[in-house]
């Protein structure tokens, strides 16, 4: 996994009127930064499984497998008190980027 800066010092939070509010702000910034690059890396692996993918002459997508995670993370959601129909849209909006990506890669 390749190295970041710290996530904290690329932050842009406007001062809040409240040194409160501006922990809130500094640590939803640092969390959205932290998903930037989870979602950066999840991608770059994808994209080398599309790859493989296409050099295998395997399909771009795998329903069963989607339908298994999609359930996973559900699951996930609920039990981390996120609402699981959010955690659904979100994964299921990662994974027709993804297939997406295989299609490319499959087409040259």
């Amino acid at each position: 996994m390749q190295r970041h800066p710290v996530i904290g010092d690329a932050a842009m939070t406007e001062p809040a009127p409240d040194p409160q509010l501006a922990a809130f702000r500094r640590s939803i910034d640092n969390i959205d930064a932290a998903l930037v690059h989870i979602l950066a890396e999840r991608f770059r692996i994808t994209q080398a499984v599309g790859a493989y993918k296409a050099a295998s002459a395997l399909p771009p997508s795998d329903p069963g497998r989607e339908e298994r995670q999609i359930a996973r993370l559900r699951k996930l959601a609920e039990e981390s008190d996120l609402d699981p129909e959010f955690g659904e849209k979100f994964i299921r909006f990662v994974i027709e980027e993804v297939i997406r990506h295989h299609e490319k890669a499959r087409e040259g």
